[in-house]
Protein backbone atom coordinates (compact mmCIF):
# COMPACT_ATOMS: atom_id res chain seq x y z
CA UNK A 1 0.00 0.00 0.00
CA UNK A 2 1.21 3.36 -0.84
CA UNK A 3 0.84 6.45 1.76
CA UNK A 4 -2.52 8.00 0.60
CA UNK A 5 -4.27 4.00 0.62
CA UNK A 6 -2.49 3.97 4.00
CA UNK A 7 -3.81 7.43 5.13
CA UNK A 8 -6.88 6.33 3.95
CA UNK A 9 -7.38 2.82 5.83
CA UNK A 10 -5.41 4.44 9.22
CA UNK A 11 -8.35 7.62 8.83
CA UNK A 12 -11.02 4.90 8.74
CA UNK A 13 -9.67 2.92 11.88
CA UNK A 14 -6.78 0.67 10.31
CA UNK A 15 -4.75 0.31 13.76
CA UNK A 16 -2.11 -1.65 11.50
CA UNK A 17 -1.85 1.29 8.39
CA UNK A 18 -2.38 3.60 11.24
CA UNK A 19 0.95 2.11 12.78
CA UNK A 20 2.81 1.74 9.56
CA UNK A 21 2.49 5.47 8.53
CA UNK A 22 3.16 6.72 12.31
CA UNK A 23 6.54 3.64 11.62
CA UNK A 24 7.66 5.96 9.08
CA UNK A 25 7.24 9.17 10.40
CA UNK A 26 8.52 8.37 14.25
CA UNK A 27 12.62 9.39 13.44
CA UNK A 28 11.13 12.76 11.86
CA UNK A 29 8.33 13.08 14.86
CA UNK A 30 11.67 12.88 17.57
CA UNK A 31 13.80 15.02 15.66
CA UNK A 32 11.26 17.83 15.25
CA UNK A 33 10.28 16.83 19.45
CA UNK A 34 14.26 16.87 20.52
CA UNK A 35 14.53 20.20 18.83
CA UNK A 36 12.04 21.96 20.55
CA UNK A 37 12.51 20.43 23.97
CA UNK A 38 16.00 19.44 24.10
CA UNK A 39 15.53 16.58 26.50
CA UNK A 40 15.39 12.89 25.00
CA UNK A 41 12.64 11.78 28.17
CA UNK A 42 10.34 15.11 27.03
CA UNK A 43 10.58 14.36 23.35
CA UNK A 44 9.64 10.76 23.59
CA UNK A 45 6.60 11.89 25.70
CA UNK A 46 5.95 14.30 22.86
CA UNK A 47 5.72 12.01 20.36
CA UNK A 48 4.00 9.49 22.42
CA UNK A 49 0.89 12.20 23.21
CA UNK A 50 0.91 12.96 19.95
CA UNK A 51 0.47 9.31 18.24
CA UNK A 52 -2.30 9.48 21.11
CA UNK A 53 -4.20 12.52 19.95
CA UNK A 54 -3.68 11.55 16.34
CA UNK A 55 -5.38 8.26 16.74
CA UNK A 56 -7.81 9.53 18.53
CA UNK A 57 -8.56 12.70 16.32
CA UNK A 58 -7.71 10.43 12.83
CA UNK A 59 -11.30 9.87 11.79
CA UNK A 60 -12.23 13.52 11.60
CA UNK A 61 -8.68 14.15 9.21
CA UNK A 62 -10.41 15.73 6.19
CA UNK A 63 -7.43 15.11 3.74
CA UNK A 64 -5.75 11.87 4.67
CA UNK A 65 -3.34 12.87 1.67
CA UNK A 66 -2.02 15.36 4.62
CA UNK A 67 -1.60 13.02 6.87
CA UNK A 68 2.25 13.70 8.03
CA UNK A 69 1.95 17.53 7.84
CA UNK A 70 -1.15 17.18 10.28
CA UNK A 71 0.95 14.87 12.75
CA UNK A 72 4.11 17.35 12.78
CA UNK A 73 1.43 19.77 13.82
CA UNK A 74 0.04 18.39 16.22
CA UNK A 75 3.59 17.68 17.53
CA UNK A 76 4.08 20.94 17.55
CA UNK A 77 1.10 21.93 19.46
CA UNK A 78 2.15 19.47 22.38
CA UNK A 79 5.96 20.73 22.38
CA UNK A 80 4.21 24.06 22.54
CA UNK A 81 2.06 22.71 25.24
CA UNK A 82 5.59 21.67 27.47
CA UNK A 83 7.15 24.59 26.43
CA UNK A 84 3.98 26.59 28.38
CA UNK A 85 3.80 23.57 31.40
CA UNK A 86 8.10 24.23 32.13
CA UNK A 87 7.05 27.86 32.41
CA UNK A 88 4.75 27.25 35.00
CA UNK A 89 6.82 24.86 37.10
CA UNK A 90 10.47 25.88 38.66
CA UNK A 91 12.91 23.04 37.99
CA UNK A 92 15.09 21.81 40.62
CA UNK A 93 18.80 22.36 40.16
CA UNK A 94 20.91 18.92 40.56
CA UNK A 95 24.37 18.12 39.97
CA UNK A 96 23.19 16.19 36.94
CA UNK A 97 21.84 19.77 35.02
CA UNK A 98 25.34 21.91 36.05
CA UNK A 99 27.26 18.90 34.55
CA UNK A 100 25.18 19.27 31.26
CA UNK A 101 25.37 22.61 31.17
CA UNK A 102 29.54 22.05 31.06
CA UNK A 103 29.06 19.76 28.22
CA UNK A 104 27.02 21.76 25.44
CA UNK A 105 29.02 24.53 23.85
CA UNK A 106 28.48 27.88 24.77
CA UNK A 107 28.11 29.01 21.54
CA UNK A 108 25.18 26.67 21.31
CA UNK A 109 23.71 27.60 24.05
CA UNK A 110 23.59 31.14 23.10
CA UNK A 111 21.68 30.40 19.82
CA UNK A 112 19.19 27.98 21.80
CA UNK A 113 18.95 31.82 23.89
CA UNK A 114 18.67 33.71 20.81
CA UNK A 115 16.11 31.17 19.37
CA UNK A 116 13.80 31.06 22.72
CA UNK A 117 14.01 34.86 22.03
CA UNK A 118 12.05 34.77 19.01
CA UNK A 119 8.49 34.71 18.09
CA UNK A 120 7.00 31.53 17.97
CA UNK A 121 6.10 31.80 14.10
CA UNK A 122 9.95 32.58 13.65
CA UNK A 123 11.37 30.22 15.27
CA UNK A 124 8.83 27.34 14.15
CA UNK A 125 9.78 28.08 10.65
CA UNK A 126 13.84 28.27 12.02
CA UNK A 127 13.69 24.96 13.53
CA UNK A 128 11.66 23.11 10.78
CA UNK A 129 14.37 24.33 8.18
CA UNK A 130 17.55 24.43 9.46
CA UNK A 131 16.71 21.66 12.27
CA UNK A 132 14.83 19.36 10.20
CA UNK A 133 15.61 20.46 6.75
CA UNK A 134 12.77 20.79 5.67
CA UNK A 135 11.66 22.63 2.12
CA UNK A 136 9.68 25.68 2.41
CA UNK A 137 6.54 24.01 0.25
CA UNK A 138 6.51 21.34 3.61
CA UNK A 139 6.84 23.54 5.94
CA UNK A 140 3.95 25.50 4.66
CA UNK A 141 1.79 22.59 4.50
CA UNK A 142 2.60 22.09 8.22
CA UNK A 143 1.95 25.44 9.30
CA UNK A 144 -0.77 25.64 7.28
CA UNK A 145 0.63 28.80 5.44
CA UNK A 146 0.80 29.78 2.14
CA UNK A 147 4.65 29.45 1.07
CA UNK A 148 5.27 33.16 0.29
CA UNK A 149 4.35 33.58 4.30
CA UNK A 150 6.88 30.88 5.08
CA UNK A 151 9.00 32.25 3.32
CA UNK A 152 8.89 35.80 4.86
CA UNK A 153 8.99 34.20 7.98
CA UNK A 154 12.17 32.68 7.25
CA UNK A 155 13.49 35.82 6.33
CA UNK A 156 12.24 37.85 9.41
CA UNK A 157 13.10 34.80 11.75
CA UNK A 158 17.02 34.84 10.19
CA UNK A 159 17.24 38.71 10.88
CA UNK A 160 16.03 39.01 14.35
CA UNK A 161 18.49 36.05 15.05
CA UNK A 162 21.28 37.99 13.42
CA UNK A 163 19.49 41.31 15.70
CA UNK A 164 19.97 38.95 18.41
CA UNK A 165 23.29 37.76 18.76
CA UNK A 166 26.68 39.73 18.27
CA UNK A 167 29.62 39.25 16.21
CA UNK A 168 31.60 36.56 18.21
CA UNK A 169 28.26 34.35 17.94
CA UNK A 170 27.15 35.35 21.83
CA UNK A 171 23.58 36.99 22.94
CA UNK A 172 22.93 40.37 22.54
CA UNK A 173 21.48 42.23 25.79
CA UNK A 174 22.05 45.51 25.16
Amino acid sequence: MNDPELSAAACQGDEEAFYTLVSRLKRKLYGIAFSYLGSEADALEAVQETVCRAWIKCSKLKDPSAFNSWMIRILIRCCIDEQKRRKRVLPLIGDKDDRMAEMISDSRLDLHQAMLRLKPKYRHVLMLKYYQDMTLTDIAKVLDKPEGTVKTWLHQGLKQLRGKMDAGGEVYHG
